[in-house]
């Protein structure tokens, strides 16, 4: 079994923020499969869904984007789920608008749902799909950027990508990751 995190903040005030990258990602992905990410366990939202032959759980942790780790490890312990079976998808400030990067494993890279991920799991060896939100401008802090919604224009730059972090997944979630990684970096 497979665990696929995104990362975002719960409550309708965020939902359309630069910081639910992660949580629109995933609920893209579990459209593709019929499912809504629903199903309230402990400290998160889930819905299972089956990619190829590999049964998955997408997981929208409600402890706030910080936080996040918290929930991850639970529903990885409950499941039994090593860090390397765990794929997290999140926005990155430090990628263009758009931009696509995906790593087995690394650094927090500044992100603090990630460096919460590495701190509960003990571990940084799990994939991440990063997906570009671009810088804050000159004057804006970044505090203040993360948590304001997308404009319709960076919206529609982000659709297509979105179903492409959405392909990555699934190529990730089938043991691809080498190939998902020269295909969607760049």
């Amino acid at each position: 079994m497979k665990l696929v995190v995104g990362l975002g903040n719960p409550g309708e005030e965020y939902e359309k923020t630069r910081h639910n990258l992660g949580f629109m990602v995933l609920d893209r992905l579990a459209a593709r499969y019929d499912a809504v990410i629903d199903l309230k366990k402990k400290k998160s939202l889930v819905a299972r869904v089956k990619i190829d032959k590999e049964r998955v759980m997408l997981l929208k942790p409600q402890t706030f984007v910080n936080l996040s780790g918290e929930a991850v490890l639970y529903m990885a312990s409950f499941l039994r789920i090593m860090p390397e079976n765990i794929i997290v998808v999140c926005d990155d400030l430090n990628l263009p608008l758009g931009k696509i990067r995906i790593r087995g494993y690394g650094s927090s890279g500044g992100h603090n749902g990630i460096k919460s991920l590495i701190q509960f799991l003990k571990s940084d060896n799990f994939p991440r799909v990063r997906i570009g939100i671009g810088a804050p401008p000159e004057g804006k802090r970044m505090e203040e950027y993360v948590l304001e919604p997308f404009t319709d224009e960076e919206m529609e730059i982000l659709n297509p990508v979105i179903d492409r972090a959405c392909d990555a997944i699934e190529m990730i979630v089938m043991g691809r990751l080498e190939e998902a990684m020269s295909q969607f970096n760049g």
